[in-house]
């Protein structure tokens, strides 16, 4: 699955992209590395077996457009793009918000736009798109990064009855907190927050199981998975209570 096979990792250049780099490297994969960062994407190329940095501005169709020229054809893609900013209602900036649809969202729709046909004609190729726990139901304090996560984890769902029968394998991975440069930006708790690494071994699981959707870690991800089924009032009443009561409320 790994060994000998072209996987394109967009978002590599730190946090759980950069982690998943890592152990398809230790799967002896060849690999694209993806982000905007052209630096950090050479100096992980550089320590990494079989790799080479693509950088690529996934808001940018200009950028995509070149990158996959330049990328050619590939035997998997896995979209880590993410980018999160804390964000209320009440304290809406919209430019702000805008980015993190243009990241976690609208940069897959370009993107995807080139690879996917490609693989249809190939009839096979593998698509892995990380979504995230909070993309189940609607959150206190998440205004641009929950929609836009919710609106990729639906696209999966869409390519997935689309791509029945292709030969186009189409996965999603949800996590849940991961310790990285954007999780530091909280000032609550994050429970069973997860290191990249322990995050990316779940991704990597996810692709060898062939399932359609992971969602991680448990038991924390039960609570989003059932808290959909909700009326969403009610699941909202249940995490602000939690939040109350282990200090994590403003």
């Amino acid at each position: 699955m790994f060994a000998g096979k072209t996987w394109w990792i967009v978002g590599a250049s730190d946090g759980l992209g950069e982690a998943i780099a890592e152990a398809l490297d230790a799967e002896k994969a060849t690999l694209l590395l993806s982000a905007r960062s052209g630096d950090k994407l050479g100096r992980l190329a550089g320590r990494l077996g079989d790799a080479r940095a693509l950088p690529m501005d996934v808001t940018d169709a200009g950028s995509v457009a070149q990158a996959v020229a330049a990328a050619g054809k590939v035997d998997g893609l896995i979209y880590s793009a993410g980018y999160y900013a804390p964000m209320t209602a009440a304290a809406w900036e919209p430019e702000g918000a805008a980015r993190m649809a243009e990241v976690n969202f609208t940069g897959a729709l370009r993107l995807l736009g080139h690879v996917v046909p490609q693989m249809v004609r190939d009839g096979q190729g593998r698509l892995m798109l990380i979504g995230s726990l909070s993309g189940f139901a609607g959150l206190p304090g998440a205004i641009g990064y929950a929609a836009s996560k919710a609106a990729i984890m639906h696209l999966a769902e869409d390519m997935l009855a689309d791509l029945r029968g292709t030969g186009v394998i189409v996965q999603r991975a949800n996590p849940g907190y991961i310790r990285t440069r954007l999780t530091a930006k909280n000032d609550f708790s994050m429970p069973q927050i997860m290191e990249p690494a322990e995050a990316a071994r779940q991704v990597v699981a996810a692709l060898r199981s062939g399932r359609f959707s992971t969602s991680y870690p448990v038991p924390f991800a039960w609570v989003f998975r059932l808290g959909a089924l909700l009326p969403p009032r009610l699941f909202q009443r249940l995490i602000l209570g939690k939040a109350r009561r282990s200090g994590t409320a403003k």
